[in-house]
């Protein structure tokens, strides 16, 4: 990077910060309604921005109660009142339900307790209600400072100096009851409690042979129920979005007796507490219990999980979606005019985007109404892309038709793990063997990698022999980093036996440059010119043509909840820092995410260079931070970052420095990041993305059936990945160019642009690019091509 470029950079940052100032600004931030994991993060992002950016922050304690009381419950916040809580679940300033706020006496007592600390900046954090009414105290706004001013209460010039109130709102909710937004905060941690529950209850269930009926929070939202059934693998679920059809009791015995006549020996049924039938007459988990026992007289037991699921401490996703939304939130406050209407941050595929709050509410209670009037589908098509997709793929593979019913292909279509292990491949299979049988073709699982494919280890695999597979860490299939170029014979030779003739690749790096080598012998071998599609499974999150890969959302977890034990043991021995290495090879998305999730100091990455200097500036910043009541520090490193700048020498390097100031310890985390059972994350994006990449491959069999043609063409072979908001196929001819081979990493990386994120919230100087100033999205506007929701 030339010095032009550099200052043109800092040049822009300028630019950045003189539009957002936020001197002379304050801030009031809240959480409302019930509570949800990664609120903490929301607050910390919120409160850490705004005074980044030079304004005042307030907590606001209790909700809207604490806004109408006022006096001590609206206190300035500073840095060091938002650290340690990322970890935390619930929320630190409280939340209750108001009635106060519901009448204009209380809304005007609420708006004097603003004025007088001149806050006309409100960052709402809650649920629909919560936004609703934050949205009334906005258009009331100007009438109440009126009113205040008539009764004596304040003077005329606070009433022109205070004229408007912008409001930001952000979703915590863990239903993920709200439209607009792909993800709530809280979502993703509570089906991480439901997750364990279930993983939990499936080992004692398989002991007895038993039958158990979960019943999982979503009074109005089936959400949690459906994609921890999806999770899990369930046999039935019950959705107050989707009602089961007139006879389902039937339908459901039929289904859960064929299970158990396939050698599977648990059910699991999964209900969501506000479950109804097509006539709106509730469905409760003792009525399906009295059922199964009355009907198969199964040992059936019932489990209700209750609050446990808003409890607990808020997963990686969480806390990296709250500090995005919190940074975020504070940048729209000090972009908004008194024309800019109320608006929601919130979460598109993977862009955060801002919605105008009106629309979203509006739609979210729509979505009630068609509930209301027995309008279901309409009900599931307004719940959004997310929703809709997951109840196809969960049908898709939870429910299979008898044989005679599916129309065969007359195709032999091969699944391979292709790398190291990452969490959720297993999921991956599972879903393509299902959706492969159910579109008519003969599934083949081939074992250990290349190396199995060319020793002609292949299997054909059936819909019973994967039940089960969704929450098992590791590859059941055997994976070997093994590229195919060396025994493209003996492979070519295999596909011939076998005729196979579509190939999906699950794997990382390796079944990247595989599928490279499989594409360009093509011209070679005759038996290769099958279509062939890579699904990017790997803890580096390092494949090019896809933002996310599986297994990665679990490493990330298995870090930050180490670094959360590690800042324990680091709080209690005070003046001590911690330098951890992670995994990734030469890919820094593993620590810099980890850093932001964990609430590090610093994140040493391979894609930005540092120097001594760098590292002497990080040890200056700790001896400052030493100085403050947080007497601890936490630093992270890639294992690839640096040839000379060891974990070992940085270690020496801060104990040395740091001596008399804090001592150091270091940490290796290594291989505990590629096992452990998959996140819910993992086991749904695995699931999903597999099936899309089976239905790909059905499509590109269908269009040839009959011309025999082979597939010589680019766009026969390719990676199926997220690109911000959408899921595209991409031909591995055409992501070569995107690829730097020698590091493994695609030359362009979404997640550097969260690095100033992480180095703020850090207390470091950093240029962070803001979204365009007051780009409002329309909610039901959706373009034509495929939403990558997950």
């Amino acid at each position: 990077m030339d010095d032009d470029d550099v200052s043109a950079r800092k040049g822009s940052f300028r630019k950045f910060l003189e539009h957002l100032s936020g001197a002379g600004k304050a801030i009031g931030v809240l959480t409302s309604g019930g509570d949800a994991q990664g609120m903490n993060a929301a607050v910390r992002a919120v409160v850490r921005m705004g005074i980044y950016v030079g304004a005042k922050v307030y907590f606001i304690y209790e909700g809207y109660q604490g806004m109408v009381d006022g006096g001590s419950n609206i206190v300035e916040a500073n840095w060091e009142s938002v650290s340690s809580i990322l970890q935390v679940g619930g929320t630190i300033i409280g939340s209750a339900r108001c009635k106060a706020f519901r009448t204009r006496e209380g809304r005007l007592k609420a708006a004097g307790n603003l004025v007088q600390r001149g806050i006309t900046n409100l960052c709402v954090i809650g649920g629909d209600g919560s936004l609703t009414g934050a949205n009334i105290f906005r258009k009331e706004w100007s009438g109440l400072l009126k009113e205040l001013a008539e009764n004596g209460d304040i003077d005329r010039e606070e009433v022109q100096k205070h004229a408007y109130l912008n409001v930001v709102g952000m979703v915590g909710s863990i239903d993920n009851d709200f439209c607009g937004t792909d993800m709530t905060i809280g979502t993703d941690s509570a089906l991480h409690r439901i997750i364990e529950v279930v993983d939990a209850i499936m080992t004692t269930a398989q002991s007895h042979q038993r039958t158990f009926v979960l019943e999982v929070m979503g009074r109005h939202c089936g959400y949690l129920a459906l994609v921890s059934a999806l999770a899990c693998g369930a046999d039935w679920v019950f959705l107050p979005e989707s009602p089961p059809e007139e006879g389902w009791q039937e339908n459901m015995c039929v289904k859960l007796s064929e299970n158990r006549a396939r050698k599977k020996r648990l059910n699991i049924i999964i209900v969501a507490e506000g479950a109804i039938d097509t006539q709106n007459k509730p469905i409760t988990s003792e009525q399906i219990k009295e059922l199964v026992v009355t009907q198969l007289g199964y040992d059936t037991r019932v489990t209700i999980l209750g609050h446990v699921q808003r409890g607990g401490t808020p997963s990686a996703f969480d806390r990296i979606l709250a500090s995005r939304m919190g940074v975020e939130a504070v940048v729209a406050l000090l972009q908004a005019t008194p024309e800019t209407p109320a608006c929601v941050v919130s979460l598109s595929g993977n862009q955060a985007v801002r919605l105008p709050l009106v629309e979203c509410v509006q739609m979210t209670q729509d979505v009630q109404k068609a509930m209301d009037e027995r309008r279901f589908k309409d009900a599931v098509r307004l719940r959004g892309r997310s929703f809709e997709s997951n109840l196809n793929t969960y049908k898709r593979l939870a429910i299979k038709m008898p044989d005679d019913q599916i129309p065969k292909s007359n195709c032999n279509v091969a699944v391979i793990n292709v790398g190291a292990p990452a969490a959720g491949m297993n999921a991956a299979v599972r879903s393509a063997v299902r959706v492969g049988i159910s579109e008519g073709h003969k599934m083949f699982a081939i074992y250990d990698g290349f190396e199995g494919f060319a020793k002609g280890q292949i299997k054909e695999i059936g819909w019973a022999d994967v039940g089960g597979w969704t929450g098992q860490g590791g590859s059941i299939l055997g994976t070997k980093r093994t590229l195919p170029g060396k025994s493209l014979e003996a492979i070519a030779e295999q596909m011939r036996t076998h005729s196979i003739n579509a190939l999906l690749i699950i794997g990382g790096f390796e079944a990247y440059l595989g599928l490279l080598e499989l594409s360009a012998a093509r011209e070679k071998h005759e038996e290769l010119c099958v279509p062939m599609v890579m699904v990017p499974a790997t803890v580096s999150n390092n494949v090019p043509g896809s933002d996310f890969s599986i297994g990665a959302d679990t490493a990330l977890n298995t870090i930050t909840d180490t670094c959360d034990r590690i800042k324990q043991s680091a709080s209690g021995t005070k003046r001590r820092v911690f330098i951890i290495e992670t995994m990734g090879g030469y890919c820094g998305y593993l620590a810099n995410m980890g850093g932001l999730a964990a609430g590090a100091d610093a994140a040493y990455i391979f894609e930005e260079p540092f120097d001594i200097r760098d590292l002497q500036a990080n040890v200056e910043h700790l001896t400052e931070k030493m100085k403050t009541t947080i007497q601890r520090g936490l630093v992270l490193r890639n294992e690839s970052c640096s040839e000379h700048y060891t974990t070992d020498f940085i270690y020496h390097l801060y104990s040395e420095e740091g001596k008399g100031v804090f001592d150091c310890r270091k940490n290796v985390l290594g291989h505990m990041q590629q096992g452990g059972a998959p996140s819910p994350f993992d086991r749904n994006f695995g699931t999903k993305i597999s099936a899309r990449a089976m239905q790909w491959i059905s499509t590109k069999l269908k269009e040839a059936q009959g011309k025999g043609k082979r597939f010589m063409t680019d766009d026969c072979v390719c990676v199926l990945g997220i690109s911000k908001r959408n899921l595209l196929f991409q031909p591995v001819a055409q992501l070569k160019k995107e690829t730097d081979f020698e590091h493994r990493i695609p030359k362009e990386q979404w997640w550097l642009k969260l690095r100033p994120l992480m180095k703020i919230l850090a207390k470091y100087k950093a240029s962070y690019e803001v979204s365009d100033p007051g780009q409002l999205e329309h909610v039901h506007h959706r373009g034509h091509e495929e939403p990558a929701a997950i």
